[in-house]
């Protein structure tokens, strides 16, 4: 959404900026995996930066790197948009989570919440 968006808000958990490391990989699909960084995070999903356009509702693996556990978080997403910010460079992704376990809800919601005291 833009920074001017007036409408009212429709996210149903808070979302704070953060740069994480994050690996993604379509599935099903045989092809490799690419990095890339967050630009935020919530319990319910993230805004990711991508090398590609990717059609809504792609399903995505992800590896996601966060401060409060040693071990990336395993996750799948749908994409809900992907929007391009530099031609043919740079997407941004919309990213929805469909199934996350209770031990990763716990280290999503606490990196989410010390970023939005973090300011």
């Amino acid at each position: 959404m833009s920074a001017n968006y007036a409408g009212a808000e429709r996210r149903k958990y808070p979302r704070a900026n953060g740069r994480f490391i994050v690996s993604y990989r379509v599935i099903p699909s045989s092809s490799g995996s690419d990095i890339s960084q967050s630009k935020n995070l919530s319990l319910g999903g993230m805004l990711l930066t991508t090398n590609c356009q990717f059609p809504v509702g792609t399903n995505l693996a992800l590896e996601i790197r966060l401060p409060f556990d040693p071990n990336p978080i395993m996750i799948i997403a749908k994409v809900l948009e992907s929007r391009e910010i530099t031609k043919d460079i740079i997407y941004d992704t919309r990213l929805i989570f469909l199934a996350v376990d209770e031990k990763h809800r716990g280290i999503i919601q606490e990196t989410v919440s010390y970023y939005l005291k973090k300011g």
